[in-house]
């Protein structure tokens, strides 16, 4: 993919536009968080009982144990070929009932408790919650590598501005123009525009071309950092045009939760042909300048029932 350049018009007086050019990925990993047990030792123990000895993961039924007892989850047991991984006899397909039994009574804290889940689980309901606790950790927003970051929303503000090299504002409004010099040849390319900090919440603004079936687009999208139920509360509207005419779009940010991958599948965002930006690029049409625009705002409900829109912050 050819270099791009992105410039970044502030709303407030227009100074003259920084070109924002492509920049290499970065890759950066963290630890994936440990489970967490109470403060019981019987309760630990059995904790330790249930784990996996090669995954290290909490298994499940159907538990697994060879002719000497060791067991192992059913996902390691094909892993594995059939054969104990400690010591080595064949498995066969003897199941540990009693193991699954012991979990049943089971009951543990949340493995995100350290981030703040005061829940509590039948250790089989455990999982289950885990995989929509609303203190989960995020992945990285980042959009066009497969970035293995997760984290809560600061740590992954920081790693955006620090290892992506993301570009930050604060502000609600923005005002962006996309310059290519040959634009038939951008197809599946991805680009995070910048960071927007607001209403003390932060949101990502993406904008990308790509193949909608046989008709290459541009696409602009806005997403929150926070859950699907925060997102709710806030709109946003892009707005792109020239020559006259123009398209506007308006919805609720989707949440980081949704991978960009699904955003963009969904087509939920401003979504422009190529040859109607060409056409508001102006000229020969063989250069796109193509600018949007866009604000961001919170709505509340007010006590009589209506909506009461927040001023846009400043």
């Amino acid at each position: 993919m050819e270099s791009e350049s992105m410039e970044i018009v502030p709303p407030s007086d227009l100074m003259d536009e920084d070109e924002i050019h492509g920049r290499p990925r970065q890759l950066y990993t963290v630890p994936k968080p440990h489970n967490n047990s109470n403060n019981n030792p019987g309760t630990t123990s059995v904790h330790e009982l249930l784990e996996c000895p090669v995954c290290t993961n909490s298994m499940y039924p159907p538990i697994h144990q060879c002719h000497n007892g060791h067991t192992l989850c059913s996902t390691c047991k094909t892993r594995v070929h059939n054969r104990c991984p400690t010591c080595r006899q064949e498995l066969g397909d003897i199941r540990c009932l009693a193991l699954e039994k012991v979990a049943e009574s089971l009951e543990l804290p949340c493995k995100y408790c350290s981030l703040g889940c005061p829940e509590i689980f039948p250790y089989y309901s455990k999982l289950k919650h885990e995989a929509v606790c609303n203190f989960r950790p995020y992945n990285c927003p980042y959009a066009g590598s497969d970035c293995s970051v997760v984290g809560d929303i600061p740590f992954l503000v920081a790693h955006l501005r620090d290892d992506h090299k993301v570009d930050m504002h604060s502000g609600c409004t923005f005002n962006h123009r996309y310059v290519k010099s040959n634009p038939r040849e951008v197809e599946n390319a991805t680009w995070m525009l910048t960071v927007f900090h607001c209403f003390g919440q932060y949101f990502c603004l993406h904008f990308e071309a790509f193949q909608l079936g046989m008709a290459p687009v541009y696409m602009a999208f806005l997403r929150f950092m926070g859950d699907e139920t925060e997102a709710r509360n806030y709109t946003y509207s892009l707005e792109v045009g020239g020559n006259g005419r123009k398209i506007i779009w308006e919805g609720n940010p989707r949440s980081i939760r949704d991978s960009h991958k699904k955003v963009r599948d969904s087509h939920d965002g401003l979504i422009i042909q190529r040859n109607m930006a060409l056409f508001f690029s102006g000229g020969d049409r063989k250069e796109l300048k193509l600018r949007v625009t866009g604000r961001i705002w919170k709505e509340q409900q007010n006590p009589e029932g209506g909506t009461c829109i927040i001023p846009l912050c400043s």
